[in-house]
């Protein structure tokens, strides 16, 4: 690993770090914007709804979190597949 490799991780994890930080620090009221009807509601309904209704927020978040997470770690496998040393003597166009 050279020393450009080094920082250039070193980077990337600083980076990566500040946006976990900012996620977990952010404020909550800013992820629970909704209309006034679905307020209303959910607010007026009983607590066996209440209940279906937080079930069906989870089922609706979680398959779109998973697939977007699968196709970051495909892009990042792939994208180390490719990458060529270059110094590494090649097709040099």
């Amino acid at each position: 690993m050279t020393m450009g490799n080094k920082s250039l991780s070193w980077l990337r994890t600083l980076l990566l770090a500040a946006f976990a930080l900012l996620s977990v620090a952010a404020p909550i009221p800013s992820f629970a914007q909704s209309c006034a009807l679905c307020y209303t509601q959910a607010a007026s309904s009983g607590s066996k709804m209440i209940q279906a209704l937080r079930n069906g927020i989870l089922i609706l978040i979680i398959p779109p979190t998973l697939g977007t997470v699968g196709l970051i770690v495909v892009v990042h496998r792939r994208t180390n597949q490719v990458r060529r040393d270059p110094d590494e003597p090649g097709d040099d166009w």
